[in-house]
This record gives C-alpha cells, sequence and structure tokens, in this order.
C-alpha cells in the first residue's frame, strides 16, 4: 500500500508541475489530465512488464489514430460510419494481441485507443477535414502526457505476479536447502546414501556363516 501512495503522490506533483507550467503547450494542456492518469493506471497495474504495458498502449493509440483518419477519409460521418471504424480499430487490436502471444495484456491496447478517443473525438467532431493537422497534435500531447504517468509510477509500483512469484521460488528453496543441512536435535541431517553402496553397521550385522571344518571321527571304523 505504501509503494501505491508514493507512486500517486508523485503522479500528481508531476501533473501539476506539467499543466502549471505548460510543458506541452497550449494545445495540450486539455488533455494533460487525462494521459497522465491512464499513464500512471498503466505503471501501476502488475501484470506484464512495463516494455510490454507500453508498447500495446502506443499500439492502441496508433490504431485509434488510424480510425480518425478512415473516418475523415472514406467512411461517412454518421453512426454507421463510427460504427465500422470501432470495429476495424478493437478488430485490429485484437489481432495485436494474439500476435503478441500472451507478451502483450489485452487491456493496454484498450487504454490506449481510450486515450486517444477520449482526447481527440470532441476536436475531430469541431472539423472533421482538419484530421491531418489537428490529430497529430492531440495524439502526440495524450502520448507525452501518459509517458509522464507511466514514469511517475511504474520505478514504485509493485512487481508483477510473475516477480513475485519467481521470487517466493527462489526463498522457497534456499529456506529448504537450509532446513536439510541445519541439524535436527543435535543430530546433523545426512543425505540418502546409495542403496549399492550401503554397509551395515557391525552391531547389527551377522557373520557371514562359515563352512564347518572337517574333524576326524572319533568313533573307530570297523574293519573289513
Amino acid at each position: 500500500m505504501k509503494r501505491y501512495v508514493m507512486a500517486g503522490l508523485v503522479l500528481a506533483v508531476l501533473t501539476t508541475v506539467v499543466v502549471g507550467t505548460s510543458l506541452l503547450g497550449a494545445e495540450g494542456a486539455p488533455v494533460v489530465l487525462l494521459g497522465a492518469a491512464l499513464g500512471g493506471a498503466l505503471g501501476l497495474v502488475p501484470d506484464g512488464s512495463v516494455a510490454a504495458r507500453a508498447g500495446g498502449f502506443v499500439a492502441g493509440a496508433l490504431l485509434a489514430w488510424i480510425g480518425y483518419v478512415l473516418r475523415a477519409a472514406a467512411l461517412p460521418d454518421s453512426a454507421a460510419g463510427r460504427a465500422v471504424a470501432a470495429l476495424v480499430v478493437l478488430g485490429i487490436g485484437v489481432v495485436v494481441v494474439a500476435a503478441a502471444r500472451g507478451r502483450v495484456p489485452a487491456w493496454s491496447p484498450l487504454l490506449g485507443v481510450a486515450a486517444v478517443a477520449g482526447a481527440y473525438e470532441r476536436v475531430y467532431a469541431a472539423d472533421p477535414s482538419a484530421v491531418a493537422s489537428t490529430s497529430v497534435e492531440t495524439v502526440t500531447s495524450v502520448l507525452l502526457a501518459a509517458a509522464v504517468g507511466l514514469l511517475a509510477t511504474a520505478f514504485l509500483a509493485p512487481a508483477s505476479g510473475a516477480a513475485r512469484a519467481a521470487g517466493r521460488t527462489a526463498t522457497s528453496r534456499g529456506a529448504h536447502a537450509d532446513d536439510t543441512a541445519t541439524p535436527v536435535r543435535g543430530v546433523p541431517v545426512v543425505g540418502p546414501r546409495d542403496e549399492g553402496t550401503s554397509t551395515a553397521h557391525p552391531v547389527f550385522s551377522s557373520p557371514a556363516p562359515q563352512a564347518a571344518a572337517a574333524h576326524p571321527s572319533s568313533h573307530p571304523q570297523p574293519e573289513a
């Protein structure tokens, strides 16, 4: 819990600095909070590596951007056109996740799509013909804000489930090795012996039977 609190405080401070100093320019100011919040979630969720999460996020953002370009160039500005664009974007996102074979979390491309859609839908609706210029500014700003959020939280977030499992396995193996080498009540633990080379204790071993020696008979043999 402490790591989450620290990551949240760092994220809040960095977002305030970016907004207060207009670091991303006047065009990027409206999307700073959206991008930083989504980037913070991207860094805090312990699912896969940070690089895989970031790659999925960028792939989803690029797919959403392509969807807006497709809407402006080839699709009607109607509910049917928006539905086709959504199908294309989400369908290609599923293909990307499947091609990654589990290396990219399925939710990270969706987060990238949500970032671009939330930041650019209003701008696109105001002037669809200016998609070539306005989309570049908006998508770049939201990706930079997301990068700020990711950097603010990625190094303070808890380890992923795979890393925790690997750590627990290593710890349990070390503890097991210590247990096998630790004496129990003063008696050292001895490893298993090979049955082929084991020897019995002389106290409990029975002597090998010896052949009875031939003694001369004390009874005289009758003469023929």
